[in-house]
C-alpha cells in the first residue's frame, strides 16, 4: 500500500509554502552547477572546448565569486510559483486517477508528473527566460562586454518593450518539452524508487531512503531532459536577433553543425545539479511536512 497518500489533513496552502521554501534552498545550494550547465550549452561548434572545471575556474577568475549566482533571484521567483504547482499538481492528480490506498503503475505516475510539470512551466516560463538571459549575460562581462541587463526588473522591463508580452514566452514550447520529461522521470521515479525501497525493506522511510530515490530519479530525469534543455536554453538566449526560428530547427542545426552528442551538452552539469538539487529538496520538503505533522509524499 502506498504510504504517501496525500490526506484531508494536508491543506493546500501548507503544502505549497512547505514547497516553496525546499525549492528555494535547494536552489540557492545548486544554483553554481546550474549556471556552469548553462554556459556550457551556450558554447556552439565554434567555441572552445571547456569542460565544467574549466567554465568554474573562468567564471570565478574573471566576475568573481558572486558570479557564480547570476540569476539568482529570478531562478528563485521562478521556483516559487513552479516548484510549488508541479509538486502539489502530481499529488492531486494522483489522488484523481487513483483510489485511495492504491499505488498507481510508474507508467500512470509518469504521465501525471510530464502534465503537472507542463502547467508549472507554462506559468513560470517568463521567470525561466529572465533567469538564462542572465546566467548568458556573465559571459559577455567575462568578455569584456555590457551586460544586457543589470537585474531581474530590468530584464523584464527591456524584453517586454523590445519584444512584446510574447518575448516573456520566447523558447516556451521546448521549455514545456523539457518540463514534460524532467517531472516524468523526477516525480514518478522519485516517488515509485522511496516506495519501492520502503516495500523492499531496504530502508525505513528516512534520509537513506529519499537520497536513493533522489539519485535515481535526478539520473532518470536527466538523460530524458538534457536534449530538450538544450533547445531550450538556446531558444530563450535569442534576443532580437532570431538564430532559431522554432525549436525544431534548433534541434536541427544543433544535430547537423554539432553532432548528436551536442544534445547532451551540459549533461554532467545537469546530473550533478539535479541530484544534489533533488536531495537537498525532498529531504527538506518530506522533513518540512513531517514537522507540519503531514504524510510524508
Amino acid at each position: 500500500m502506498e504510504r504517501s497518500r496525500v490526506t484531508g489533513e494536508a491543506p493546500t496552502g501548507t503544502r505549497i509554502l512547505l514547497a516553496s521554501l525546499s525549492a528555494m534552498v535547494a536552489e540557492t545550494v545548486t544554483f553554481p552547477i546550474d549556471l556552469t550547465k548553462t554556459r556550457m550549452q551556450l558554447h556552439g561548434s565554434g567555441s572552445h572546448r571547456i569542460g565544467a572545471i574549466g567554465v568554474v575556474s573562468e567564471i570565478a577568475r574573471k566576475e568573481g565569486v558572486i558570479g557564480l549566482y547570476k540569476g539568482l533571484s529570478p531562478a528563485i521567483i521562478r521556483h516559487m510559483f513552479y516548484t510549488p504547482i508541479r509538486i502539489i499538481g502530481y499529488e492531486n492528480l494522483k489522488g484523481f486517477v487513483g483510489n485511495k490506498g492504491e499505488s498507481l503503475p510508474l507508467a500512470t505516475k509518469a504521465l501525471v508528473g510530464g502534465i503537472s510539470g507542463v502547467i508549472a512551466q507554462v506559468v513560470a516560463s517568463p521567470a525561466d527566460l529572465v533567469k538564462v538571459r542572465m546566467q548568458a549575460d556573465g559571459r559577455l562581462v567575462s568578455q569584456g562586454l555590457k551586460p544586457r541587463y543589470s537585474g531581474p526588473i530590468e530584464a523584464f522591463t527591456k524584453i517586454l518593450q523590445s519584444e512584446g508580452p510574447k518575448g516573456l514566452w520566447k523558447g516556451v514550447l521546448p521549455n514545456i518539452q523539457r518540463a514534460f520529461l524532467v517531472n516524468m522521470g523526477e516525480l514518478a521515479c522519485y516517488d515509485h524508487a522511496k516506495h519501492f525501497v520502503i516495500e523492499k525493506k531496504i530502508s525505513e522511510d528516512n534520509i537513506y531512503a529519499h537520497t536513493l530515490a533522489s539519485i535515481m530519479s535526478g539520473l532518470a530525469s536527466t538523460t530524458l531532459s538534457c536534449p530538450a534543455d538544450v533547445v531550450k536554453t538556446r531558444m530563450m538566449n535569442q534576443g532580437e536577433k532570431v538564430v532559431y526560428r522554432n525549436s525544431y530547427e534548433c534541434l536541427v542545426k544543433t544535430v547537423r553543425l554539432e553532432g548528436v552528442r551536442a544534445l547532451w551538452k551540459g549533461f554532467f552539469p545537469t546530473w550533478a545539479r539535479l541530484g544534489p538539487w533533488q536531495f537537498v529538496f525532498w529531504v527538506s520538503y518530506e522533513k518540512f511536512r513531517q514537522l507540519a505533522g503531514l504524510s510524508s509524499f
